[in-house]
């Protein structure tokens, strides 16, 4: 009889069953039988309540006409009228203003036509182009382009996977591998990205984390602003090159890292400036850099997009240029885009360090390689390069001759150092709005291309950037150009600048 009454099936039919349930709930306190029967309702309620049904109306023909012919898409490109209301960003001048940039037009306002070279053809007008990277005048090169075919049509357009799994050919290792790049830095070994903008953003990431520390320029570009965001580390940023600033941080930090020696150990610490700022045309102190980083046990993250293949009597970048031991740098980030004439990017350093991003580097990882016809564009140029010094002293004169030029115009300033290729233009007047300048500047560009110089106003995604930069006219002068065409822009762009200020 104890089984049968232990049966669960049994034991719930039987009379003692109802007995024993009335009698627990004569024990149990009043609120929990209270709950009980609510729950037992709400269960009941939802089991046989009937589910809610929409009634919809059906529409006539003649009203979907009419839906159809009201409708009005969105324009996939913002118009002028389109343009009213927009964010408030912090000004670097120190106040709070609405950005609302009223100069906007069709994207098409200007278009280039035809190849890229020492002159361009825009909006039907041949103008020497001052405005692109092509520093050294290797876009348009034959030797390169014939390269770049018989690459094409051995390898084809691309291998449409990472590289880690299918997408690792024998060209991409010649570039990297097999010392082209590696031998061309003096360093032990570097790895190929197949987009520029990605291979600091990714880069930065595959080392620091959450919890480590970054010490930042202000001025960095916004690439590194990317990659700083991805590693979620925490940013102490520095003036621009400012060097007694940057060291102040890493003093208050060391004495912090004293007071919890235990937090100390397991944080790590980096610095991370460019070779040649994009968004100011001056170039890192290196030699402070490295003493900064030896004092305090912190390691040297140098983005070369822009100094690469420009500065340096080979074009080593900045290291050259100061003639620092290339070792003292942990890690070095640089671009196919810009002198190179190809595509994608790099970095390069010990094994050790390059060796980690490929696992961890996730620009490298999951993005499919660059067209193996890049890798052997690359290639090429390289070896022009090191053919032909010549193009490299050239760049560097013809820096010296426009930065000399701007310094001698009144009214603006020029931040950019003598042996920069990027030179940048700014107002002098401080009390001009950010919106004042830039109207200016565009209009002062407009003009300029009329009368035959293709010139570009910085563009900066403000509202995604962490400091917002003046505005400015960026020059990006080039080894093709010769010095008598330099002077009669820089004369021409006085004139037009001063004509403009007393209108």
């Amino acid at each position: 009889m104890d089984g049968v009454k232990d049966s669960p099936i049994i034991a719930f039919h039987s009379p003692w069953f109802f007995g024993e349930l009335l009698e627990a709930v004569k024990n149990a306190p009043t609120y929990h039988v209270i709950l009980e029967v609510l729950l037992v309702a709400l269960v009941l309620r939802l089991w046989f309540y009937s589910s809610y049904k929409i009634e919809r109306e059906e529409l006539t023909e003649e009203e979907q006409e009419q839906l159809i012919r009201e409708w009005k898409p969105e324009p996939l490109v913002p118009l002028n009228e389109d343009l009213q209301n927009s964010f408030s960003v912090q000004s670097s001048f120190g106040d709070s203003v609405s950005e609302t940039d009223a100069n906007w037009t069709d994207v098409n306002a200007n278009v280039i036509c035809g190849p890229v070279g020492k002159h361009v053809d825009i909006n039907g007008k041949n103008c020497l182009d001052l405005a692109t990277f092509d520093f050294l005048g290797i876009i348009g090169c034959k030797r390169i382009e014939e390269a770049s075919v018989t690459a094409l049509k051995k390898y084809g357009v691309g291998s449409c996977g990472p590289r880690g799994f299918y997408g690792s050919i024998d060209a991409h290792i010649s570039l990297e591998k097999e010392r082209e790049l590696a031998h061309f830095m003096g360093v032990e070994e570097a790895i190929l990205y197949s987009y520029g903008f990605a291979t600091v953003a990714s880069a930065i990431a595959a080392y620091a984390k959450k919890g480590d520390i970054l010490y930042v320029d202000e001025a960095i570009n916004f690439s590194v602003q990317q990659g700083i965001r991805a590693s979620r580390s925490k940013v102490k940023w520095f003036k621009h090159n400012d060097m007694g600033d940057l060291e102040r941080l890493l003093k208050e930090q060391a004495a912090e890292d004293k007071r919890d020696p235990k937090k100390a150990k397991v944080t790590r610490s980096f610095m991370i400036v460019e070779g040649l700022y994009l968004n100011q045309g001056t170039i890192c102190p290196l030699p402070k850099l490295i003493d900064l980083k030896y004092a305090y046990k912190v390691r040297l993250f140098i983005d070369e997009t822009y100094s690469f293949a420009t500065l340096g009597a080979t074009g080593k970048g900045v290291t050259e240029h100061f003639n620092c031991d290339v070792t003292d740098v942990d890690w070095i980030c640089g671009s196919l885009e810009n002198s190179v004439g190809s595509g994608g990017g790099f970095c390069c350093g010990s094994s050790y360090v390059i060796d980690h991003q490929r696992l961890s580097g996730s620009g490298y990882c999951f993005s499919a390689s660059a067209p193996p016809l890049l890798s052997v564009a690359a290639i090429e140029a390289l070896n022009i390069i090191k053919e032909e010094p010549d193009r490299l002293q050239k760049l560097q004169e013809n820096s010296r001759v426009l930065n000399a030029a701007l310094m001698a115009i009144d009214k603006i300033t020029c931040p950019s150092e003598a042996n920069s290729p990027i030179q940048h233009v700014v107002l002098q007047d401080p009390s001009l709005s950010y919106e004042d300048c830039k109207s200016f500047l565009i209009r002062l560009r407009d003009k300029m291309i009329d009368q035959g110089y293709l010139t570009t106003v910085a563009a900066h995604l403000n509202q995604f950037e962490v400091f917002r930069q003046r505005p400015s006219v960026r020059l990006c002068v080039k080894s093709t150009c010769e010095e008598n065409e330099i002077e009669s822009f820089a004369n021409l762009f006085k004139l037009t600048l001063n004509q403009f200020m007393q209108s």
